[in-house]
């Protein structure tokens, strides 16, 4: 989840670098660095300064001389505290070398011995250090640096991207991937390199993407790809639609509330253009026909975090709808508990980056056995985009912001979408029922629009419970999974502790921490448990707590059992979700605000997952 930048080729590249540097920190930002390559000399500058390590970079390096090439990278840890001597990019015994690397590598502690045994000396505590090393091993030995790296990529087992630069060749990049994604840009006269395309997007928008091991070599206004074998490859262009602008605050404090304020777009566009003028859904990227989706016998989704809870709600829907069974796996999970597929099942993978390690290496598995394997992501031609049977993409635009806002909405939508396109398909549901479901999809923008616009009020109950510690929150059927992604972006951006549970768990455990002193947010929209649900926070308050009601406009019989309010517009059960989310996403922005917490950039966690 680090991030990676390079050019050569450019007129200044340390500008170029910190520049791509500041647009990657949400991928990680414990520590920054990078190194300028000129000829027979590398220079060297990092700091671990949490989120202000790209400003330190700018101040030591504002007074250097232009330098036409070099790598940056900035860092969320895995081996390794967070400090300048584990920053990136590393360097060889020679200082002639330089390496930016994501991901792990998995035997670095056996090479690592063999590396001191070999009379080299490690600087850092961190797993890539080793790569620099065995590199420089090789150059010895009379390679080349292509031939160096082509051969090291050998020698280790893991996940990586990389960047490595060498004094004796100043304007060459070598990098490689396998599992961590990267990225190529090139204008006339300059080659880029990235971790995410928000780097490269004010360089260039005409990118290539770089696929599990393949080596680039990149200099000034060309690239070649080959794979780790050494046969060439002809890459897949992608042009970028969006602009960089699409990636800023655009006026916003932050980029949470930007996001959460597309929200209403981000719908609207991933419902766009998915249903014909005769109400049939089209899908046409899912690649999988009728008599295949007709042949469905069981749905398994996979994902992790927020994207999990979007799975959850595309459970009770998929399995109303379209009468399959369906089960939701954390995905690091699912790939270890040896699950049973077939030719008949269907694995969704859902991830807004569709990089997500543990989703992308799920859906390896299931495609081994067998099971058709279709992709929810936000990030056109995504590794699992590209290697999934097909493709749903939600249409969210860039989502900067660390908690996941946007996207997880657009998740939901599509994934119902897909619901009923199987409901169509199998006959599970009348025309008639299919088209209502559609009409009332439709009008859920609007009805996001209504529910962002009680935002006042919102920060006015948060700012009455700034000062409480322990919130539970709760839902039944639906509005459970919208109760677990409301704790999780509570601890996520405010680091308050908050657990979420369906409403009939309480008797099984958490009553016997209820107390004065704790909130309790329910989850109690219209519904046909909204009864049961009121119960429940019947037995919370008994017990001391306060309780924070989610209740649908005009509701004031469910509103009366609550100690706050937060009022939404109504929608059908299986669509809540979309509007409900969004009001406490804004409870624990206003929460986290009120706490003086950066909510775009929360301690120790990163946007992208891309390790284990």
């Amino acid at each position: 989840m680090c991030g990676i930048i390079g050019v050569t080729g450019a007129g200044d590249a340390r500008e170029i670098l910190l520049d791509g540097l500041g647009r990657l920190e949400y991928r990680g930002y414990d520590s920054a660095g990078i190194v300028l390559s000129e000829p027979g000399a590398l220079a060297q500058f990092r700091a671990a300064d949490g989120t202000h390590s790209v400003a330190a970079l700018l101040s030591m390096t504002e007074d250097l001389p232009a330098a036409p090439a070099g790598i940056g990278h900035t860092r969320w840890a895995t081996h390794g505290q967070p400090s300048v001597r584990n920053a990136h990019p590393h360097l060889d015994c020679t200082g002639g070398l330089a390496l930016v690397h994501n991901g792990i590598i998995e035997n670095h502690a056996e090479l690592s011995v063999r590396l001191v045994a070999n009379g080299h000396a490690m600087a850092s505590e961190t797993d890539t250090e080793v790569l620099v090393h065995l590199i420089e091993e090789r150059i010895s030995a009379g390679d080349d640096l292509v031939a160096a790296v082509r051969f090291v990529l050998g020698e280790v087992r893991g996940a990586f991207a990389l960047g490595v630069v060498s004094a004796a060749e100043p304007e060459l990049i070598v990098a490689a991937r396998r599992v961590s994604p990267l990225i190529i840009g090139r204008s006339d006269t300059a080659t880029y390199l990235a971790s995410d395309i928000p780097a490269l997007l004010e360089r260039t928008r005409d990118l290539m993407v770089l696929e599990d091991d393949q080596l680039a070599e990149l200099r000034p206004g060309s690239v070649r790809i080959s794979t780790f074998d050494g046969a060439d490859v002809t890459p897949t262009p992608l042009h970028v639609e969006w602009d960089v602008e699409a990636a800023q605050k655009g006026g916003f404090d932050d980029y949470m509330s930007k996001e959460i304020r597309e929200q209403p777009q981000a719908v609207a566009d991933t419902i766009r253009g998915r249903i014909d003028g005769s109400g049939q859904i089209v899908l046409d990227q899912l690649d999988l026909t009728e008599e295949q989706l007709l042949g469905i016998t069981q749905v398994s989704i996979v994902a992790c975090g927020s994207s999990h809870h979007a799975g959850l709600v595309a459970k009770y829907a998929i399995e109303r709808w379209a009468r399959l069974p369906v089960e939701v796996d954390i995905a690091s999970e699912f790939r270890y508990r040896d699950p049973v597929l077939h030719e008949t099942a269907l694995v969704i993978g859902v991830s807004q980056s569709g990089e997500t390690v543990d989703t992308l290496q799920a859906l390896r598995q299931a495609k081994n056995s067998g099971a058709h394997v279709i992709v929810v992501s936000n990030v056109v031609d995504s590794s699992m985009a590209r290697e999934a049977d097909g493709v749903l993409y939600t249409h969210a635009g860039p989502e900067v912001g660390v908690a996941a806002t946007k996207t997880v909405v657009a998740q939901i939508v599509a994934l119902e979408l897909l619901g009923l396109r199987l409901a169509q398909v199998r006959s599970t549901m009348t025309p008639a029922e299919v088209a209502e479901h559609i009409e009332a999809l439709r009008a859920m923008p609007a009805i996001v629009e209504g529910a962002i616009s009680r935002d006042a009020a919102v920060a006015e109950v948060a700012t009455a419970l700034k000062g409480t510690r322990d919130f539970f929150f709760l839902g039944r059927h639906a509005g459970y999974p919208t109760a677990l992604e409301g704790a999780l972006k509570l601890k996520e951006i405010s680091y308050l502790h908050a657990e979420g549970y369906p409403g009939g768990e309480l008797k099984h455990g958490p009553l016997a921490v209820i107390e004065p002193g704790c909130v309790v947010v329910a989850v109690a929209t219209t519904s046909p448990l909204q009864e049961k649900m009121l119960s429940n926070v019947a037995e919370v308050k008994a017990r001391g707590a306060t309780v924070v009601l989610l209740v649908d406009d005009g509701d004031e019989v469910a509103a009366a059992a609550g100690d706050y309010v937060l009022f939404v517009p109504s929608a059908p059960e299986l669509l809540a979700p979309i509007k409900d989310v969004v009001a406490l996403q804004q409870f624990a922005y206003h929460l986290a605000r009120g706490r003086g917490l950066d909510v775009d950039r929360p301690r120790n966690l990163a946007k992208t997952v891309t390790v284990e």
